[in-house]
């Protein structure tokens, strides 16, 4: 299967994602972008975005540029910073590129940038098992 229509594929399987109102903004072999806007029932009792949601939203990046490869790929150690409290309202963009990938591995760095802002920065590592993704 080409490598740029997998993450199309996983969206449409992905009822969470869904539920974020994750879009895909493009996507090439090891790079993808994609976005959501922060909505009320998002928020913590701060009311700031929770946590999660920013996770949430790199981790879905992260998945979706690991699988571009072509393999089923899935996530062994992930890792985040949160940088600034994110509102109700905010357009979260999630930029996920692979820094390094083998045979086994494949190391991603995730931004997520409320305009030009970093407000999360994620780190993840897949694990690149043999099974190809199929049309």
């Amino acid at each position: 299967m080409d490598g740029t229509k997998i993450p199309c594929k996983m969206l449409s399987l992905d009822p969470y994602s869904q539920w974020l109102g994750i879009e895909i903004l493009e996507c090439e072999l090891g790079r993808c972008r994609v976005a959501m806007t922060v909505r009320k029932e998002m928020l913590n009792s701060m009311n700031k975005a929770h946590g999660g949601i920013t996770y949430s939203l790199a981790d879905t990046a992260f998945g979706f540029a690991a699988n571009t490869h072509g393999r089923f790929a899935v996530s062994i150690e992930t890792s985040i910073n949160h940088i600034e409290a994110v509102n109700e309202g905010d357009y979260l963009v999630a930029e996920s590129i692979i820094e390094k990938v083998n045979n086994k591995l494949g190391f991603n760095i995730i931004e997520v940038k409320r305009g030009n802002e970093m407000v999360a920065l994620f780190k993840g590592v897949v694990y690149r098992t043999a099974k190809e993704w199929e049309d």
